[in-house]
């Protein structure tokens, strides 16, 4: 004989109220509001320099995460199911869009409310393993090498806005504007310390506008084609080993031609960067006996980077720049 137990309905209505605060605790707990547990917004930012904007403007108000931890090169960066959940979670994602396309794809799928891309806040442009002064001959942007490379970055443009000051400065504007409408609450802050940032980014820009404004050279050579913005903007040659992916081998016809121009306009220093091999600028460098440097494009802050944050590691970039060219 089967013999059926029943459950006493003040057991039943226990059970369906302990579901319900269940689901409310899940509701509540930063998954859908975008908050963490003291309210500050929740922001995710893609590596380094979104990561800087978002604390800096974002203050006190925003708890800030990176997908890119220190010592990750950004652009090979595949992101962890955990880091996935991360972003739906976000109740503000902050990213620079044809750095690391693994992220790029998560954050289109995320159904985070605030999504920004900074390549959107700037007006990107073409570089490749040349950029910035023109050519004899020339007009002014074109770049032989660039063309292999016109994928990277939003419509083909060099997306290593950061390294020129004044355009970080606009991005930094346009970030300011976005936190202030995802969380009018704190507007008044964001605007201020937007101001301060802005001020900050203007410093750094007389800096170098001062310091590389009388070299014996204008080029510098240097493994990652990084520095487009940033030799436009000051009149310089970036002439680079690779493209603007930093794990391109050159070309045999390209380490030829980088020899000829080394020796036709003085250049003394092959520069290398922090996250990827120094084994080509170090070749290279040997064979036409130059000296190698570092110029850091600053994708992420580790104990081997020369400062703590964005604007010291600049401010080094600079005195390497000003001791290689021949400053002043």
């Amino acid at each position: 004989m089967n013999v059926r137990r029943l459950i006493p309905t003040t057991a039943v209505a226990g059970a369906v109220a302990l579901g319900l605060m269940a689901v409310s605790a899940c509701s509540t707990s930063g998954t859908t509001d975008g908050k963490d547990g003291e309210g500050r917004l929740k922001v995710v930012a893609s590596f380094y320099p979104m990561q800087y904007l978002a604390e800096e403007i974002g203050g006190d108000h925003v708890s800030v995460s990176t997908l890119t931890k220190p010592g990750i090169e950004p652009h090979d960066l595949e992101l962890k199911p955990r880091q996935t959940a991360e972003l739906n979670e976000a109740g503000y994602i902050l990213s620079l869009k044809g750095v690391q396309p693994a992220v790029d794809e998560a954050i289109a799928q995320s159904e985070a409310k605030n999504k920004i891309d900074a390549a959107t806040l700037t007006t990107l442009e073409k570089h490749g393993t040349e950029g910035g002064h023109s050519h004899e001959g020339e007009e002014p942007g074109h770049d032989e090498h660039g063309d292999e490379h016109a994928g990277e970055g939003e419509a083909g443009g060099d997306p290593h806005i950061w390294l020129d000051p004044v355009k970080y400065a606009e991005v930094a504007k346009g970030v300011g504007k976005s936190l202030e409408k995802a969380d009018p609450d704190h507007a008044a802050d964001y605007r201020k310390n937007t101001a301060a940032l802005v001020t900050k980014l203007d410093g750094l820009h007389a800096k170098y506008e001062s310091g590389l404004k009388n070299t014996a050279t204008k080029t510098f050579i240097t493994t990652h084609s990084a520095f487009g913005y940033l030799a436009e903007r000051y009149g310089l040659d970036q002439e680079g080993i690779a493209g603007i992916d930093p794990e391109s081998d050159p070309s045999p016809a390209r380490i030829k031609e980088l020899q000829a121009i080394a020796e036709k306009d003085k250049v003394t220093t092959v520069f290398f960067e922090t996250l990827a091999s120094d084994k080509t600028a170090k070749t290279l460098a040997q064979d036409t006996g130059l000296k190698t440097d570092v110029l850091d494009p600053l994708e992420g802050i580790t104990d081997k980077s020369k400062g703590a944050d964005y604007v010291e590691v600049m401010e080094s970039n600079l005195a390497a720049l000003e001791k290689a060219l021949g400053a002043k």
